[in-house]
């Protein structure tokens, strides 16, 4: 269950880092 836990923490920190690709590819297209 303690895997299953970090496993879920870890994939919010890889959503977490793609949005801010996105934010940061969508800014530098913008400018």
């Amino acid at each position: 269950m303690t895997h299953k836990h970090d496993y879920n923490g870890g994939f919010s920190l890889i959503i977490v880092l793609f949005i801010l690709l996105v934010i940061i590819g969508c800014a530098c297209l913008h400018f």
